[in-house]
């Protein structure tokens, strides 16, 4: 193997950046992950998932970061999720064999990688919610003498995807059990498009009521031997509301017969918006589960511009991290200075966002601001802010550039 090879698979821990300080010596901007908080989500959402008697298949789309991916099986996690067959070969690609694909697999030339991927000893699952794809499927992989094991998914009028009735379930099921290339492995939903479709109705309800509905579609299955593994799966759960996912399948004792899969993928690193919002009604709901998550993404850029008197241009911009919410200003530092000395950004409010710059409104008493000050911003929804990098820094307490992680989007 090239040295070029080795560093790429080790996570491209020899890269420049390693060794050296964000705030001197890496260029800006630059996306970094703290090492104590992303250690600290992989314990506790792997602990959680085990204190309700599931499993963790995280969803890789959201950093689609092999380094995270093995630090996450490492952590105890049964296997990765992912949203696209060219997502799930890049997993396979660095290790990971467990694949869940939590959506319809449609189109032979995404078929046939994920055939190459079976033949190469990949277990594999993805969703089916109609009979043309599940007829499409079972063609497909009858012709290269594969079984394809598939999740049949329940969704909800107005949603996405998904059978909208139990009674759509059943008669899927019977479409499957026809094909022989087929394996009905269980089912799967995705509880974020209920809290969507509630329109101001009370979210937390309609979960549950989904909840339950996919359990009985999952032992009515089983109960008219429709199921064709030894060991099917009931999966759900965004990063939203996992708490209700995880304590409808741990009630309804889902163990004996079933493999409850969690699949939440935005904790691994947090963020400073909507995920922080829903961490805060999972620990209203679930006082026990005490500390929660820590955010362990932020995005460092400078100062570019002073152009007028309660401004401040930041070289950052939608180019450079998510944007569904404007990013918040967390802390500012001097060039070359240490993360032990940060400087005040109270009163900083970013009001407006381009490809490459960000329009700071600084408060009256911003005297100290200087050209080339070192910003950290705080995201919303990590996905928006990994699929931007192709390399992220995983840092130290001290700003420590310790490895730099791959991403294969």
């Amino acid at each position: 193997m090239s040295e070029s090879a080795k560093r790429k698979a080790a996570g491209n821990k020899g890269t420049p950046e390693t060794g050296r300080s964000l705030l001197g010596g890496v260029g800006l901007p630059a996306a970094a992950i703290f090492e104590a908080p992303l250690a600290h989500n992989l314990v506790w959402m792997q602990r959680f998932a085990e204190a309700h008697g599931a499993h963790l298949a995280p969803h890789g789309k959201t950093t689609m970061t092999p380094a995270l991916f093995r630090r996450q099986l490492e952590a105890g996690a049964w296997g990765i999720t992912l949203a696209t067959a060219p997502q799930c070969r890049a997993a396979y690609m660095h290790g990971v064999r467990r694949l869940l694909l939590a959506n319809q697999l449609v189109g032979e030339a995404n078929m046939a990688i994920v055939a190459g991927l079976v033949e190469a000893g990949a277990e594999f699952y993805c969703v089916v919610d109609g009979e043309a794809n599940a007829r499409a499927l079972g063609r497909f992989f009858a012709a290269r003498g594969l079984a394809l094991n598939v999740l049949i998914e329940l969704g909800v009028p107005g949603g996405r995807t998904g059978c909208r009735t139990v009674e759509q379930v059943i008669e899927l099921a019977h479409v499957v059990d026809a094909e022989p290339a087929l394996q009905l492995a269980g089912m799967e939903g995705y509880e974020g498009v209920v809290a969507d479709a509630a329109h101001g109705a009370d979210p937390v309800a309609a979960i549950r009521d989904y909840a339950a509905r996919l359990i009985e579609c999952a032992q009515r299955l089983d109960h008219d031997g429709l199921i064709g593994v030894g060991e099917p799966l009931v999966t759900a759960s965004g990063s939203a509301w996992y708490d209700l996912i995880a304590e409808a399948f741990d009630a309804a004792e889902l163990r004996e017969r079933f493999t409850p899969v969690l699949r939440p993928g935005c904790y691994v690193v947090h963020d400073h918006g909507l995920y922080r919002e829903a961490q805060r009604g999972v620990l209203a709901r679930r006082p026990d589960l005490h500390e929660g998550l820590e955010p362990a993404l932020e995005v460092f850029a400078q100062v570019q511009s002073l152009p007028e008197p309660g401004l401040a241009i930041v070289a950052l911009g939608k180019r450079d991290i998510g944007y569904d919410q404007l990013p918040e200003p967390l802390r500012r530092y001097r060039e070359g200075g240490r993360a032990d000395q940060p400087l005040a950004v109270a009163g900083w409010r970013l009001s407006r966002l381009m490809d490459q710059h960000a329009f700071i409104e600084l408060p009256s008493d911003a005297e100290d601001v200087a050209v080339g000050d070192i910003v950290a911003f705080g995201a919303s929804h990590p996905c928006l802010t990994f699929d931007k990098w192709r390399r992220l820094c995983l840092v130290d307490e001290t700003l420590t550039v310790r490895e730099t992680l791959a991403t294969y989007f």
